[in-house]
């Protein structure tokens, strides 16, 4: 495939979701806040399986653009074959297909892809169960507040990562590799102190004895936007997993015209941060029993 068409499938990806960034800006709100229904987390109507990494938050903005209230997708055909029918003149959003290329050693991986393995994207049409007839999804079980909650700190645990409490904010000690938390009580919801412990794990496991994750090479000077924007997908993917509300965050604000500025200057930004928020997300899951 010509690099120019490559390339547009980063730049449509991108500027679809900078749309959504740019949109909520006046009360923080980013595409990838949910309210952590089960119907936030994007999934495939044939396989039933979640999306995943740059999927997730490209399907997250098309929602956040469209007002779909549903979280099931499919391709055309796909909802056809379910004896659905999407609705004459609706827009279908971009889904992104990986495809694996071999790989020269002076190569830089659009994804991460392993030693010797490249993959590169390809662009592909989903529908929104909101933009078809016929189709009647099957009402799926919802915990009570309470379980969700304590399996969002069972889940924290697991991860073995030292944690302080009674700190003035919450931050991650490189040096220490350590967590510092404030207390419970000073969030305003459970959710938001879980969200917030989360956000603090994600940076955490960017440690060089965990996965080594370094963004100063390639965003020297956006380094920073580019790990915090990994932390809130990463938030964000696990609240979802978890059926926990994902809110804006207070220090939002200070971070948002620095994801706009790097997602303006490199339309593969969002790819890596996804990438990585994946990676973050999938080793957390690896460390529960």
């Amino acid at each position: 495939m010509p690099t120019q068409v490559r390339a547009d499938v980063y730049t449509r990806v991108t500027e679809a979701i900078l749309a959504a960034i740019e949109a909520g800006t006046g009360n923080w709100r980013m595409p990838w806040h949910h309210s952590g229904a089960d119907v936030t987390r994007p999934t495939n109507i044939a396989s039933g399986k979640p999306y995943r990494g740059i999927n997730t938050v490209s399907l997250w903005a098309a929602a956040y653009g469209g007002g779909y209230a549903s979280g099931v997708w499919g391709t055309y055909r796909q909802w056809q074959d379910r004896g659905a029918q999407v609705r004459k003149g609706e827009q279908a959003s971009l889904g992104v297909l990986w495809k694996e290329i071999s790989r020269r050693d002076d190569e830089q991986d659009d994804e991460d892809g392993g030693k010797g393995r490249r993959l590169f994207a390809r662009a592909f049409s989903l529908f929104n169960a909101d933009q078809v007839d016929g189709y009647a999804p099957e009402p799926g079980p919802v915990l009570p507040e309470s379980e969700r909650l304590a399996a969002a700190e069972a889940f924290i645990a697991a991860l073995g990562i030292d944690t302080v409490y009674g700190s003035s904010s919450a931050y991650y000690h490189l040096g220490e590799d350590r967590i510092y938390m404030p207390h419970f009580a000073t969030f305003r919801s459970a959710h938001g102190f879980y969200g917030t412990h989360i956000h603090e794990c994600a940076h955490a496991s960017g440690a060089a004895h965990r996965l080594d994750r370094d963004f100063s090479a390639r965003w020297t000077k956006d380094a920073l936007a580019m790990e915090e924007a990994t932390a809130e997908l990463t938030a964000s993917f696990l609240l979802a997993d978890l059926g926990i509300a994902h809110d804006p965050r207070p220090d939002h604000a200070a971070y948002i015209a620095s994801w706009l500025q790097v997602l303006k200057n490199d339309s593969r930004a969002i790819f890596t941060a996804a990438s990585k928020a994946q990676a973050a997300a999938d080793w957390m899951h690896a460390q529960q029993p």
